[in-house]
């Protein structure tokens, strides 16, 4: 069976690539196309035969791809399937947009509705993000907002059948889209890599600080975690990087660290195994991180209301709180600070998302859908 991947843009490294990645192990011969492509903010995608858009033809927009936002759904529906029987966008914005001809099914494995037009739409309207561009953004999508949002939902027809990443994304497609979800498939965890150490270690016994790993934009609310614990003068590490970066250094106080550099997945486990707790304010499509975070045995502090907590077992593998607040915040601090969590009962609760339990479920679901559309 000849099967296609398609993704957003190839110019980042993240969450949704190592899915990518994962997805190339189950069809090791599924090209990539995708809008635009930088070799070299993307290194990880040399492994693909990538097949960008026309979008790739004009320099600038492969890692400027926000300015073109306007004819990137354009760029995806030029792209060519014949020959495939299924192709898969992985995606959160434009990738759905393909069009493919029939007896070919295609399967959105959707990580969230276009977050800008949706979830977020009131946050990107504010905050953009996009430097000196900021201000056209937010009048954009001030003015043309409402035209966007009905042009997204037409694309949102287009897929055969979803796939979400958690029940979280399922239920914002059930909203935003009025689409059902095939099945939900929670992306993969590397739980070789990111795993409990020989020693059982007791949550006490680990180094004092706590730990957040996150892109720096405004509604991954990383301001929610510096407040709490600048108040409460705890040790925070804060590892990524973002539009957001300058500001977010100027709130933190001096108990708070923030390291922007690429980490290899080898410090990243060091850095999991070592953190008292990790720490989540955002309204998480699903939460990659904290779930590589649990695998290392370690409990995870998250907002109540968003995909972290299906995986996070109030009182078990962590602690829940109910508002996007550092006084809710501060509350689920001082009682995780009371309790005691066992590393190998953390790690229990991502047993289940491991990569060959995700490769097997998606090889299952794609055949099937595949062979259900040439019924």
């Amino acid at each position: 069976m000849k099967i296609a991947l398609v993704y957003d843009r190839v110019n980042k490294w993240g969450g949704a690539e190592r899915v990518l990645l994962a997805l190339k192990r189950v069809f090791p011969d599924a090209p990539l196309f995708t809008a635009v492509y930088d070799p070299k903010g993307a290194p990880w995608a040399h492994v693909f035969n990538v097949k960008p858009s026309f979008l790739n033809s004009v320099p600038f927009v492969r890692n400027h791809h926000e300015s073109l936002a306007l004819i990137t759904p354009l760029a995806f529906e030029t792209l060519r399937f014949d020959g495939y029987d299924a192709v898969i966008s992985v995606t959160s914005a434009d990738a759905k947009n393909i069009i493919t001809k029939p007896g070919c099914v295609h399967i959105c494995y959707c990580l969230t509705p276009t977050r800008y037009l949706w979830s977020g739409h009131e946050q990107y309207q504010n905050d953009p993000g996009l430097g000196i561009l900021s201000p056209l953004a937010s009048a954009v999508l001030r003015i043309f907002g409402t035209v966007l949002r009905r042009m997204d939902r037409v694309a949102s027809q287009r897929p055969d059948y979803y796939i979400a990443i958690s029940d979280r994304v399922k239920s914002r497609i059930r909203t935003y889209y009025g689409r059902d979800t095939y099945a939900v498939v929670h992306p993969p965890v590397d739980t070789v890599t990111f795993s409990v150490e020989n020693r059982k270690l007791k949550t006490e016994s680990r180094s004092d600080y706590f730990l957040t790993v996150s892109r720096l934009v405004s509604y991954k609310r990383i301001d929610v975690l510096i407040t709490a614990c600048n108040e409460l003068k705890l040790p925070l590490i804060i590892i990524g990087d973002g539009h957001q970066k300058s500001k977010l250094k100027n709130m933190a106080g001096s108990t708070i660290r923030f390291v922007d550099r690429h980490l290899t997945d080898d410090e990243m486990r060091t850095y999991y195994r070592a953190c008292r707790a990790f720490l989540y304010a955002a309204d998480e499509d699903f939460g990659l991180a904290a779930a590589e975070a649990q695998a290392c045995g370690v409990p995870v502090i998250a907002y109540k209301h968003s995909g972290v907590a299906e995986f996070v077992k109030d009182g078990v593998s962590g602690v829940l709180y109910d508002k996007q607040t550092p006084q809710s915040l501060k509350k689920a601090l001082m009682r995780y600070m009371s309790m005691s969590f066992h590393p190998s009962r953390v790690q229990k609760q991502v047993e289940h998302m491991s990569e060959k339990i995700f490769s097997d479920t998606m090889k299952h679901v794609v055949l099937d859908l595949a062979e259900r559309t040439k019924i």
